[in-house]
């Protein structure tokens, strides 16, 4: 037993490792983390509102609102809203989310690359991956912990799916597909492009395994469910983009990086193409270099001896090839041609998988001369070359309300360039006391109840008016005048307004569902039934 788990055990002290500096009091000045405790507390706030599946983000478009859950990945946010109940801040939930990320991401990647290296290649894969530079980029430089989670679920979602071609279990179909639904839960663009490497890996599986038409058939069931289970997510998200502005204000010919920064170590805290001594680092790390190029021999000597590694090795090569041209400016008209690739906003971000890729092949090194010395050495060598990236550059000590309650920070879109905002809305509106006021007419309004997506009013009028609404208009937003839905119209500056006759009225306002949302939101409900079939098939044909 001590066997069994003494090398998850060793995994995971050097994932606690590498993420101990989110241990630490205080905020790392990353990228996004500010945007993030912004994100959880909006979140929290609609959930605590009955809203189980936010959408609306009420406070931030200067007290406006804005859709941003739409759109934005929701997982992080869940966990940060489960951590609150128990007190956690959100500053404390945005690093231990990373922090448990590391962990969870090093057990599955050492469990996925004991698959084909076995235990001690499966150990040198796993801390190759915790220590990659771009790991250590995605945590303590950029702070994205969807792109975090994503990290951490896709080597999870690689080996249950070889758990399933190797096995042909059941349970196997469903857990590939919940940790597939993680993914895209997790970061939707990391989940495309993930998702597109493992078409091609899934094909090499078919191509090394036998009675493929079976393979080929529950492999489609695995991607269907998966895709059903985030379709809460993903349906609205495409199906209702058109309605929103920035989802693509990023210059992809900006973005790739040159051949040196990927060879050469460097450091920095800076974004990406500002200054060349204090911009981020996308390196692709000396260590995973170092391992492809070895690798390369001991795919060329499986080979020879005719033993199946050999197209594995070669496959992964491969892939690390084309993914280092993709990320070179010479590639630029595919990425101009291909369709939902310009989502992607950098080419660098493909150091997500690169940094897999020369991982996994670390352990093929081990596998191929089974030394214990050997497995020393290289886990010494990614360690002493990673470590010095572990850890922010300082802290920013401060707590919640720093953020939530200054105005550069809350009464933003949450994102750059306006992103996530209205295509009706006229950015320059100020901001209001008042939820409700009359554009014509004449009147008492009384505010009896204002939640993140319900108001209601007493409005009491003396002729016909039209009431206006300081939010802004987003398919969903339905008005009730005495319990009788009505019109609602869209005003010049991207606010919704409507119309009431004269006398006492209860007026109640809410943000509910739409056509891609019910569907989502029905289709994920199916699939979670489908998912819980396929768990629990084998347990009783086991019985039976």
């Amino acid at each position: 037993m001590a066997k069994k788990f003494f090398p998850i055990l060793l995994v995971v002290i050097f994932s606690i490792i590498a993420g101990f500096s989110l241990i630490h009091r205080g905020l790392p000045p990353t990228h996004d983390g500010e945007y993030h405790i912004i994100r959880f507390y909006e979140f929290d706030k609609a959930l605590k509102d009955g809203n189980w599946y936010p959408r609306w983000a009420p406070d931030l478009n200067n007290g406006y609102g804005v859709p941003l859950f739409n759109y934005v990945y929701p997982l992080p946010n869940y966990i940060a809203s489960f951590s609150h109940i128990f007190g956690i801040s959100f500053i404390d939930a945005f690093k231990l989310e990373m922090f448990f990320a590391f962990i969870i991401g090093g057990i599955f990647f050492y469990l996925w690359s004991k698959e084909f290296w076995g235990t001690l290649g499966g150990i040198v894969s796993s801390i190759f991956y915790s220590f990659s530079p771009y790991h250590f980029v995605d945590v303590y430089i950029r702070g994205s912990v969807g792109e975090v989670w994503a990290l951490a679920f896709f080597p999870a979602f690689l080996w249950s799916i070889t758990k399933f071609f190797r096995e042909r279990r059941n349970k196997y179909i469903a857990i590939s597909s919940i940790f597939l639904a993680l993914i895209i839960f997790s970061h939707n663009i990391l989940a495309l492009m993930f998702f597109a490497f493992s078409t091609s890996y899934i094909i090499l599986l078919i191509g090394i395994n036998k009675n493929r038409k079976y393979l080929i058939l529950n492999t489609f069931y695995i991607i269907l469910i998966g895709l059903g289970l985030s379709s809460i997510f993903w349906i609205p998200a495409i199906f209702e983009k058109q309605y929103v502005i920035g989802l693509e204000i990023f210059n992809l010919n900006t973005n790739f990086p040159d051949l040196y920064q990927l060879i050469f170590p460097s450091w920095g805290s800076g974004f990406f193409g500002t200054n060349m001594a204090t911009e981020m680092s996308i390196q692709i790390g000396v260590a995973n270099i170092f391992a492809v190029f070895i690798s390369l021999y001991v795919g060329y000597m499986f080979f020879r001896k005719k033993k199946i590694e050999y197209r594995i090795i070669f496959f992964f090569i491969i892939s690390f090839i084309i993914l280092l041209f993709l990320m070179q400016k010479i590639s630029y008209p595919i990425w101009a041609n291909i369709p939902l690739v310009n989502y992607f906003q950098f080419p660098w971000r493909l150091l997500s998988l690169v940094i897999l890729i020369a991982s996994f092949l670390a352990g093929s090194i081990v596998f191929y001369w089974k030394s214990w010395v050997l497995t020393i050495i290289m886990i010494a060598f990614t360690f002493l070359l990673g470590i010095e990236y572990a850890k922010p550059a300082y802290y920013h000590y401060r707590d919640d309300s720093y953020y939530i309650t200054r105005s550069n920070f809350i009464d933003g879109t949450n994102s750059p360039g306006n992103a996530f905002n209205t295509i009706f809305f006229n950015e320059n509106l100020k901001k209001q006391t008042n939820k409700a006021f009359f554009l014509k007419g004449d009147g008492v309004i009384t505010s009896k109840k204002i939640t993140s997506s319900f108001y209601n009013f007493n409005i009491e009028t003396k002729y016909e008016s039209e009431i206006g609404i300081n939010t802004a208009y987003f398919p969903g937003w339905s008005v009730f005048v005495d319990s009788k839905k009505v019109k609602v119209n869209v005003t010049p500056n991207g606010l919704f307004s409507f119309k009431l006759n004269s006398g006492n009225h209860d007026v109640k306002i809410e943000f509910g569902s739409t056509s891609p949302r019910t569907i989502g939101t029905i289709s994920s409900l199916v699939f979670i039934l489908l998912s819980l079939f396929f768990l629990t098939k084998d347990f009783f044909a086991r019985n039976k």
